[in-house]
């Protein structure tokens, strides 16, 4: 196992002037007489610039001005994801027990809850046996599953996917997990047309919100204080609902993420529709940027970012084909500008195990152990 990157690193004495002066001369040129409608996006590498109220690139000095920035970025995800739904759909939760079973130290529940109207999701809620006596208040996790024909099942231990099982190996170390499918996989096939969906990548964080919801119900979790684990699939989804919703503290993604600009090598084919990123249940509107990836809205370097000062833990194999670990790299150190304004570096952690497109024992144990210090 190679050593983990250390981020932030500090830019050299004067380049930051220098990529704002460069930022400036490239995001926009205004002609005498022409007021500029729209502006290209900022550079993806440098988040401590932001457009200011008169559309001028200017460099973040304070919190406030990344938090312009940030709201930029949302702006940006929206843009391809469509809009992040509002209170029109935020229904009674109506949870129903459909099953439970009795596994030794906890119980799982197979239950089914409403997210919106006219909309139920299947999910798994795993709960110590200790929760349920009601003695104390137990921290709670969002457990989300990879691209996998049995979906959620694997995380709660009916998938034979050993290294699936984060929601298993947390509710025995005293977490409350809720798993929770995704669109489209799976037993769960919502119309995402008829409920008003651009995208399966915004209904899959608009369940996850309303799963929080849930486990807020629930008189045993300890409330506003969440953690949220994914492999693959699982650990993109994790970090698109943590960006939407601060409840989310901890956030931790195996094999989930490089730049939309590396992924498979920027190869064309895959960003036909219904390929890759540009399937109906992750974001079909991707495709529209074919050929043009830089002017996608938003990466991941500035999603990694909006999550401080919060505490991000990302798994990326050295030997993973599909997340590429040197561009996760470029991500961090982007990322890393802002827990430095922040004040908290450590907070952003990379691990590259000597490995495939894998959540090995010893990155789900540090996982679980960030979880351990900062939820518990």
């Amino acid at each position: 196992m190679t050593p983990h990157i250390a981020v932030p690193i500090r830019r050299p004495n004067g380049l930051f002037d220098l990529s704002v002066a460069l930022a400036v001369l490239s995001s926009f040129t205004v002609l005498a007489g022409e007021t500029p409608q729209t502006y290209p996006r900022l550079e993806r590498t440098n988040l401590l610039i932001y457009q200011n109220g008169k559309g001028e690139v200017a460099p973040v000095k304070s919190k406030a001005d990344w938090k312009k920035r940030r709201t930029a970025v949302l702006e940006g995800m929206q843009k391809v994801m469509g809009p992040l739904p509002g209170k029109e759909k935020r229904c009674p939760l109506d949870v129903k027990i459909e099953e439970e079973v009795d596994c030794g130290s906890y119980v799982r529940r197979f239950i089914t809850y409403s997210s919106e109207p006219n909309s139920r999701v299947p999910a798994y809620l795993l709960i110590p046996k200790e929760a349920l006596r009601g003695r104390k208040k137990f921290p709670a996790i969002l457990c989300l599953h990879q691209t996998h024909a049995l979906g959620q099942k694997i995380v709660v231990g009916l998938g034979q996917s050993p290294h699936d099982e984060y929601g298993v190996e947390l509710v025995q170390r005293g977490y409350v997990c809720l798993a929770p499918p995704y669109p489209l996989l799976a037993n769960y096939a919502p119309d995402l047309k008829a409920l008003g969906y651009r995208s399966g990548t915004m209904k899959a964080i608009w369940d996850n919100l309303r799963g929080l919801d849930l486990l807020e119900s629930l008189p045993c979790v300890k409330k506003g204080k969440f953690g949220a684990i994914g492999h693959s699939l699982g650990g993109h989804n994790s970090v698109y609902t943590a960006v939407f919703d601060q409840r989310i503290k901890v956030v931790v993604s195996s094999c989930g993420l490089d730049s939309y600009l590396d992924y498979y090598g920027g190869d064309p084919e895959n960003w036909k529709p219904e390929r890759g990123w540009c399937q109906t249940r992750y974001m079909l509107k991707l495709a529209e940027y074919r050929g043009r990836l830089t002017d996608i809205p938003f990466d991941f370097h500035e999603m990694i970012g909006a999550l401080a000062p919060r505490t991000v833990f990302i798994n990326a194999p050295l030997g993973d084909t599909n997340f590429r670990w040197r561009s996760v790299d470029e991500i961090a150190r982007a990322a890393s500008q802002v827990y430095q304004l922040y004040g908290v570096p450590q907070n952003l952690r990379v691990e590259h195990p000597d490995c495939g497109h894998d959540f090995p024992d010893g990155m789900r144990l540090i996982a679980y152990r960030l979880f351990d210090e900062n939820l518990k």
